[in-house]
């Protein structure tokens, strides 16, 4: 098949409809537009979300004041000096947290940031870090392990 094969289905082309050329032809004298008014004359209407002068819509809803983020995602986070206070070489998770009582609330998989300064090393397991997290745990002969987010959520 070539570009100058392609033709339109069979009956999807219709002819316009010829306004305004006599009564019986159907549309006749108005042309299906009513007496007078602005949507009888010619030109185009209104522009598109326009309500006759009232305030628009698109101008009434506040911008971004409580709707939500489309596939926004939530983490717990904790920030590397909360995990100062942990022994050395300890297996830092979101359950062990949660049994240390670091973390209290539980929004996400947990997410690690990088306020802060560290100096016992640390095996940590989270769904994500901050570049400066990573590199403080890892400074302090630490490591930074990612793991799946549904391991990571706590019962």
């Amino acid at each position: 098949m070539r570009l100058n094969d392609a033709r339109p289905q069979k009956g999807s082309k219709k002819r316009p409809r010829r306004l305004g050329r006599g009564i019986a032809a159907g549309q006749g004298a108005s042309c299906g537009l009513g007496m007078r008014g602005q949507n009888a004359r010619s030109g185009s209407g209104t522009r598109p979300g326009f309500e006759g002068g009232q305030q628009p819509l698109y101008r009434r809803i506040p911008k971004l004041k409580g709707f939500p983020l489309v596939n926004r995602k939530i983490y717990t986070t904790i920030n590397v000096e909360k995990l100062s206070s942990l022994p050395a070489n300890t297996e830092v998770s979101l359950a062990s947290l949660q049994e240390a009582g670091i973390v209290t609330a539980v929004k996400g998989p947990l997410k690690i940031l990088g306020n802060g300064e560290l100096s016992t090393p640390l095996n940590v397991k989270a769904v994500a870090f901050t570049t400066s997290a990573r590199n403080k745990i890892e400074a302090a002969g630490g490591s930074c392990e990612v793991i799946d987010a549904k391991k990571n959520q706590a019962n």
